[in-house]
């Protein structure tokens, strides 16, 4: 896989690649990659109608056979490398990010949408749906580095706050998770501990990749 992309994944992220089983970590990168894109280009919109058009093309792309993609953006042709005709499962990702087109400050609505769209398609990634064992702390973890993640990187205090009530309002009782998905679990546990500090960036301070180790080892 092409690793030459133009903007370099964030620390958790690669965190998380790194304790996801190998045979996953191709889907769940081309999610990151995908995810990182669609958020450049909903933060660069200042027509949200223009955004809508940009994001229909992504849905319209992962949509349909990978016979009828065009050839040469990278993170296009590492989808239909890894995902194949699988590649709709990342749909909700394209979905969760229109959310946050409208005007702010984006109300509850569109935070929870934003945040299980988000949770889905990371979770899609790495093969893992409702009907598959501990489900519900898989949702849990990615819900929460959803909602943390977009936290600590709005401007507006309002939208700031809603973000970390909404977090808040989870059952916060963790469950172990399995060794093939504890990236997932690094991710929801630097996600907690950046809302439990005002919703501070995820690997800022000594502490994250201590958080992150626990998590890795302990898959909670």
């Amino acid at each position: 896989m092409n690793d030459d992309y133009a903007d370099p994944l964030s620390d958790e992220a690669i965190l998380a690649l790194v304790h996801t089983h190998a045979s996953l970590r191709p889907t769940l990168r081309m999610f990151f990659e995908l995810d990182l894109r669609l958020a450049r280009l909903v933060s660069a919109t200042t027509e949200p109608m223009l955004g809508q058009m940009r994001l229909a093309w992504w849905r319209e792309m992962l949509a349909k056979p990978t016979t009828q993609w065009p050839n040469g953006d990278q993170v296009l042709d590492g989808i239909k490398e890894h995902f194949g005709d699988q590649a709709e499962k990342l749909l909700t990702l394209v979905d969760a990010w229109e959310h946050m087109l409208i005007e702010p400050p984006f109300r509850d609505i569109q935070a929870v949408a934003f945040g299980r769209g988000r949770r889905d398609a990371l979770l899609a990634s790495i093969n893992v749906d409702a009907g598959c064992k501990n489900y519900a702390a898989f949702a849990q973890a990615g819900y929460l580095w959803a909602l943390a993640d977009l936290a600590s990187k709005v401007s507006l205090d309002e939208e700031r706050t809603l973000l970390i009530s909404l977090a808040g309002s989870q059952d916060h009782k963790t469950q172990r998770l399995p060794k093939a998905g504890r990236g997932i679990a690094v991710l929801g546990a630097l996600g907690r501990r950046a809302l439990s500090r005002g919703a501070r960036p995820l690997m800022e301070g000594r502490g994250a990749s201590l958080v992150a180790m626990r998590a890795a080892i302990t898959g909670k």
